[in-house]
C-alpha cells in the first residue's frame, strides 16, 4: 500500500561458507598424469619444432637412386681407392669399373682408370648415391670381379704328371692363406689344389692378389666332401700325408716323397679335423723352436712342398 510502503534498505546477502572437505579435488590433484613426454613430442618445445623441420626437409630430399639389377656388378666387388688399384696392378680378372660422378680424381683413381683402359674394362660413371648403395665407404670407385672358374677333382687327377702331387686344405678360412698356398704349390710343381665348398676360404679377390697370378695357372677344385675325396685319392694310388705339429714323425723322416702324394694342410688354430686325421696314411710335423706355438698354414705348406721337390730332384 502506498501509505505503508517504506523504502527498502540495503539487503546483506549471506555468502555460502566453505563446505566440509574438498569434494575430492585434492585427491585427484595428487594422481599421476603418466610419464613425461619426450622433448620432441611436446608441441611447445624447441626439439619438437626441430623434428618437424627435419621431417619436412627429408620429404623434399630425393631418395638415393638405386641401379637397376641388370646394371649391378656381377660377382664379387672390390671397393676403395687403394684396394681397386692393387687389384688392377695384380691383374685380378675384372669385368668393369664404376666411378662416382664428380669424384675428386687423385693419383690412385687416375692410375686405376688408366689400368682399366689398358685391360679393356668397361668404365661406368654413376651417381655417388648409387655407388654408396652398392658399397658404403667406397671412396668413389668400385671394381667388379669375375667369378672364379673352378676345375674339378677328376680334371686335376687326369692332368697330373707322375708322380702326382696334390695339395688339399682342411678348414683353412683365410683367403690370403689360400692365395699363398696356391703360389707355393705352383712354384714347386703341384698338380692342383683341393678345397671344401663349405666352411673354407674361396678364391676371392684377396686370395687372387696373394697368389700373384698363380691362380690363373694352377687348377683349383672345390669338393663337397673332403673325406670321400681322400678315399678316392687312395684308390688312385696316392699316399695321403697330413701336416700336424703334434706328430712325432718329422718331415725329413718321410720316405715316400717320390710316390704319388696328397698333402693335407689343416687350419693354423685347430689343425686337421678328426675324420681327416684318421684317413691319412701318415701324419708328419715340421720341427720348430719351442718358443713358437705353430706355423702359418701357408708357411708349413711351402716348407713341405720345397722338401718334397728337393727329394724328387735327387731321385
Amino acid at each position: 500500500m502506498a501509505g505503508n510502503s517504506k523504502p527498502r534498505g540495503a539487503v546483506r546477502k549471506q555468502k555460502k561458507g566453505p563446505t566440509v572437505g574438498s569434494g575430492g579435488n585434492r585427491k585427484r590433484g595428487l594422481e599421476g598424469k603418466g610419464p613425461t613426454p619426450k622433448a620432441e613430442d611436446r608441441p611447445y618445445h624447441a626439439a619438437h619444432k626441430a623434428k618437424k623441420r627435419a621431417e619436412k626437409s627429408a620429404e623434399k630430399r630425393p631418395a638415393a637412386a638405386r641401379l637397376p639389377k641388370s646394371e649391378m656388378p656381377k660377382g664379387e666387388i672390390v671397393s676403395g681407392r687403394n684396394a681397386v688399384l692393387e687389384a688392377l696392378r695384380e691383374n685380378v680378372p675384372a669385368t668393369e669399373i664404376m666411378v662416382a660422378r664428380g669424384v675428386d680424381i687423385d693419383d690412385r683413381i687416375a692410375e686405376s682408370l688408366q689400368l682399366a683402359l689398358n685391360h679393356g674394362l668397361q668404365i661406368k660413371e654413376v651417381h655417388r648415391a648409387s655407388l654408396e648403395s652398392i658399397a658404403p665407404n667406397s671412396q668413389g670407385i668400385i671394381l667388379g670381379i669375375k667369378p672364379f672358374q673352378y676345375s674339378s677333382y677328376e680334371e686335376i687327377c687326369s692332368r697330373s704328371k707322375s708322380p702326382m702331387l696334390i695339395v688339399a686344405l682342411d678348414g683353412v678360412t683365410d683367403p690370403r692363406n689360400l692365395g699363398a698356398v696356391t703360389r707355393s704349390a705352383a712354384a714347386f710343381g703341384a698338380s692342383g689344389i683341393i678345397i671344401p665348398e663349405r666352411r673354407a676360404a674361396a678364391m676371392t679377390a684377396s686370395a687372387w692378389k696373394t697368389s700373384a697370378g698363380a691362380a690363373a695357372r694352377l687348377p683349383i677344385a672345390q669338393v663337397t666332401n673332403l673325406a670321400r675325396t681322400i678315399d678316392d685319392a687312395k684308390k688312385r694310388g696316392m699316399f695321403v700325408i697330413g701336416l700336424d705339429g703334434e706328430s712325432d714323425v718329422t718331415l725329413s723322416e718321410m720316405k715316400v716323397a717320390n710316390e704319388d702324394l696328397m698333402i693335407i694342410v689343416g687350419s693354423e688354430g685347430k689343425g686337421l679335423a678328426r675324420l681327416t686325421r684318421e684317413k691319412c696314411d701318415l701324419i708328419v710335423s715340421i720341427p720348430i723352436s719351442s718358443s713358437t706355438e705353430s706355423l702359418n698354414a701357408s708357411v708349413a705348406t711351402s716348407i713341405s712342398l720345397f722338401w718334397i721337390d728337393e727329394q724328387r730332384r735327387k731321385g
